[in-house]
């Protein structure tokens, strides 16, 4: 007790948390309760609650293509980027080469710049070919940001396994392939989930590149919210409500399997050291 009062700075900063969160908590929870509210005009709560908004938002909004092509585009990214990152990953780990430390710098950038500033140039090379407007556009799109994410997750995953494994596995016969699927497999298996579950979360998220290159088929769920709330026409308050509570909960689901498996300071203490 008598530290708090000796030091009066922690009830300031503590008080900035709370009204912070009491202020997120408030915004998120007028949307939640309009979704399900039939009026609401100046009064602590609706007139009355209903589910039907959800229905007119997923029959308005065509939500199942939506979600359909979202879940398209994120396991494709994921498979991609597993495919293309953990090599990448397992060479910058065991090997030592001149300018590597210029080359994790490079898949450092597009995590630590904003998407928008390579976003407008990447759309307009992909316009070029004709992919813009298309899921493959899309996909393309994100794996720009979801490759380095993979990268610098299963890097420090490589680092902690002892090359002496490896080594002992050639000596007694195991080929490549066999060093990598029955050796090295098993022990980066939770790397593998944790870069996977950090590339679903960036992907589902990812507004500002999804945005510049999809079209009327390839609009994921982010991009779809969007264009509900500032497309023209007139519509119900509680059916945008009732799909950005949607999008709000999944996003949510994602981030707590996101925090079951990943460190955040993890990939924050790699970006640290590589820079």
């Amino acid at each position: 007790m008598i530290g708090w009062v000796a030091r009066p700075g922690r009830w300031v900063v503590w008080s900035v948390i709370a009204f912070f969160f009491v202020n997120l908590a408030g915004v998120v929870l007028s949307v939640v309760v309009d979704s399900f509210g039939t009026q609401w005009f100046g009064t602590w709560l609706p007139d009355g609650f209903t589910t039907h908004w959800y229905a007119d938002a997923w029959r308005e909004f065509g939500l199942s293509d939506v979600l359909l092509t979202t879940a398209v585009v994120a396991l494709v990214v994921i498979a991609v980027s597993g495919a293309v990152g953990v090599p990448a990953a397992y060479a910058l780990a065991r090997r030592s080469f001149p300018g590597k430390r210029l080359v994790m710098l490079l898949f450092v950038l597009p995590i630590l710049i904003p998407p928008i500033t390579y976003g407008i140039p990447l759309a307009t090379v992909l316009y070029k070919f004709h992919l813009a407007g298309t899921i493959t556009g899309v996909i393309l799109a994100n794996l720009v940001p979801s490759v380095p994410f993979v990268v610098l997750t299963m890097t420090p995953f490589i680092e902690q396994i002892d090359p002496k494994i490896e080594a002992a596995a050639r000596m007694s016969g195991a080929r490549t392939v066999s060093v990598f699927t029955r050796i090295l497999g098993p022990l980066l298996l939770p790397g593998i989930l944790a870069a996977s579950i950090l590339v679903l979360v960036r992907t589902v998220g990812m507004f500002e590149l999804t945005f510049l290159t999809a079209g009327p088929d390839s609009t994921t769920l982010v991009v779809a919210l969007y264009n509900s709330v500032f497309a023209a026409g007139i519509r119900a308050n509680q059916s945008v409500d009732a799909m950005a509570t949607i999008y709000t909960g999944s996003m949510l689901v994602l981030l707590l399997v996101a925090l079951r498996f990943v460190n955040p300071t993890q990939l924050v203490t790699r970006i640290r050291e590589e820079t």
